[in-house]
């Protein structure tokens, strides 16, 4: 081999290993993934002072999630799913139903839809499968738009006309939370989150304009989402610019 062509060959080796060294580094950020979950919605207000896990209601997401760091994601998500809440569920550590609920014995029903967008910030390097970190925790926060259709009623009949409402609204949230997701495989990853949605209103339950008696203006209505989700890893290879103009180089 003469020293021309020994130079055009470490040439060539050279910017093949340079184009598989930028390829392989770019590639562990171009992720994205498309998921589905199920879980529960639950409602926390006048009929509920604290989160209760049993009224947790079906509910369901839809979401798309773009890697933009190594720590951060992001993901845009559609959520829809049943509410519900009841004063008899309202005990004390003894299991008896506290006055008030006693007096007031309403009941909340209804459904929501959310759209949302949000930030995670994840504290592993989910994709770094050279030091086989397969999964991390989570946490995220964002902004979301809902409307909830909800109606309250009352066994009690001396409060029938005055507790009786429904209606819809539209409204905006804050969702904040945790998770957590694992990778089952190359594409397929299952995830677990438990989220809060902090409300702007204390209508959410009809409640908030009823008499002082019954009710706590003071303490706006929120909803919560937890569940577990199956989603679909999409990967993307990018290189740089020079070897896009020159694919002679990647040959």
């Amino acid at each position: 081999m003469t020293f021309q062509n020994s130079k055009r060959a470490l040439l060539a080796s050279t910017l093949l290993a340079g184009s598989a060294f930028f390829c392989g580094t770019a590639q562990a950020q171009q992720t994205s993934e498309v998921g589905l979950g199920l879980g529960g919605l639950v409602y926390r207000g006048e009929l509920a002072p604290q989160y209760q896990w049993d009224n947790n209601r079906p509910a369901f997401t839809a979401f798309y999630r773009r890697d933009v760091t190594v720590p951060i994601t992001v993901r845009g998500a559609f959520t829809a799913g049943f509410l519900r809440a009841d004063d008899a569920r309202v005990t004390d550590a003894d299991g008896n139903v506290l006055p008030q609920s006693a007096v007031r014995q309403a009941r909340l029903d209804g459904w929501l839809t959310e759209v949302s967008a949000v930030a995670e910030y994840n504290f592993l390097d989910y994709h770094d499968r050279a030091n086989k970190h397969h999964y991390t925790p989570y946490l995220f926060a964002g902004v979301a738009g809902y409307y909830a259709n909800t109606s309250t009623s009352t066994a009690n009949p001396t409060l029938g006309n005055q507790l009786a409402q429904s209606g819809g609204m539209f409204g905006f949230a804050i969702p904040a939370g945790v998770g957590f997701k694992v990778a089952l495989s190359e594409h397929l990853n299952l995830g677990f989150e438990v989220g809060a949605r902090k409300l702007f209103t204390d209508q959410f339950d009809h409640l908030s304009q009823q008499d002082p008696a019954f009710v706590n203006p003071h303490d706006p209505d929120w909803y919560f989402y937890n569940g577990v989700s199956l989603s679909y890893t999409f990967y993307k290879i990018r290189c740089p610019d020079q070897y896009k103009k020159n694919s002679r180089l990647l040959k």
